[in-house]
């Protein structure tokens, strides 16, 4: 029982770090402003990352395309997980290019793409973020504490006050919950 309430303990934590850091709340905001702006301007966005990351990436893209809280139009939103896409380029370019392969065919200017890496460091999403910015895509990137190298590429920097993965994660599926709601404030009303 001990353990239980200290994972939660721990989880409630991070969560308040968040609600300190009026950094990570404006760039939270700024997110927001920047999907709203892109799909107001026939724009999409692209998801991706690894593992639990990239559950997170599919999660949210579907609260995007289906429904998160109103009845409304689907927003545009392609998570970059299909397994034929990332078994077929990872056999013919290695695993490193899976995303940025798909950024590059998916992708143009006035897209977002939203770069899931607890570390801030998985080679893919590094590269596709690279591959974003020659497209002249916005790049919102969900991390760990420090942000790790996609702290330089992006444009939005969502780096969760922890260490522990499991805690970085659950942050950024409460903020990805944050922006749908967000978004879904500045068009629909």
């Amino acid at each position: 029982m001990i353990k239980i309430k200290q994972h939660i303990q721990n989880s409630i934590a991070v969560k308040q770090s968040i609600l300190s850091s009026n950094n990570l709340l404006k760039s939270i905001e700024k997110a927001i402003e920047t999907i709203a702006h892109s799909f107001k301007n026939d724009g999409k966005i692209l998801l991706c990352g690894n593992g639990g990351s990239a559950c997170d990436a599919m999660h949210l893209a579907e609260e995007f395309t289906g429904n998160y809280s109103r009845n409304r139009k689907p927003f545009p939103a392609i998570p970059l997980t299909d397994a034929g896409h990332i078994t077929c380029t990872a056999n013919d370019f290695g695993y490193e290019n899976v995303f940025a392969r798909a950024v590059e065919a998916y992708g143009k200017a006035n897209d977002v793409l939203l770069a899931f890496s607890t570390s801030g460091n998985s080679e893919n999403v590094v590269l596709a973020c690279e591959k974003a910015k020659t497209l002249n895509m916005k790049i919102i990137a969900f991390t760990g504490e420090t942000g790790g190298k996609l702290a330089s590429i992006c444009d939005v920097l969502i780096n969760i006050p922890s260490k522990n993965t499991a805690h970085i994660q659950e942050s950024h599926i409460t903020i990805g919950h944050l922006i749908i709601e967000g978004v879904e404030d500045i068009i629909i009303f």
